[in-house]
């Protein structure tokens, strides 16, 4: 026993203890920063809210703060309550126009009931409109719709379809009493 008391101190016991270091890290994309999940708010020319968030955010070199957004999602609600949601697979936000471009598999959903979609499509976030030169096809409570394009005004109160377009009418159907 005396004989480990005296060796004790002269063992080499850095194994057997607890450390903390720092891991010398190299970053790749250090010009390319990104972001998981960002959430970006803000209000448009009418003071009324929008958020727009993504899977993923990167900056893009040049000009500007523009963004580039993986699977972005705008919601937008109007003053009288209305409801939008705008959904892709990928997007540019411009911060200082407050402009969305969507690109891939664009929804579009309305608290009434509509859903539209297109490949791609320009949303003004600051005026309340968006637009598409790609077919369009939709439906809701009063049908399917089928278009060359599309361009919505006043928060999605009026939308205009353009070039070719098709509309089938559901009617409506009344209850039966009993």
């Amino acid at each position: 026993v005396i004989a480990l008391v005296i060796a004790w101190p002269h063992l080499n016991t850095s194994d057997i203890g607890f450390r903390l270091g720092f891991a010398a890290m190299q970053l790749n994309d250090a010009e390319d920063p990104s972001m998981i999940n960002p959430r970006y708010v803000g209000t448009d020319n009418d003071n009324q809210p929008f958020s727009l968030t993504a899977d993923l955010a990167r900056n893009l070199s040049g000009p500007g703060t523009r963004v580039e957004l993986e699977m972005p999602k705008a919601d937008i609600t109007t003053t009288d309550g209305a409801w939008l949601v705008l959904t892709a697979e990928n997007g540019i936000y411009t911060r200082n126009q407050k402009t969305l471009k969507l690109v891939g598999k664009v929804n579009l959903f309305h608290d009434q009931g509509y859903e539209f979609r297109t490949e791609r499509a320009l949303i003004d976030l600051a005026k309340g409109t968006a637009n598409s030169n790609d077919p369009v096809e939709g439906q809701g409570t009063f049908g399917h719709l089928k278009a060359n394009g599309f361009q919505l005004f006043n928060k999605g109160r009026t939308i205009l379809f353009r070039g070719k377009s098709t509309l089938v009418f559901y009617p409506k159907t009344k209850g039966k009493s009993q």
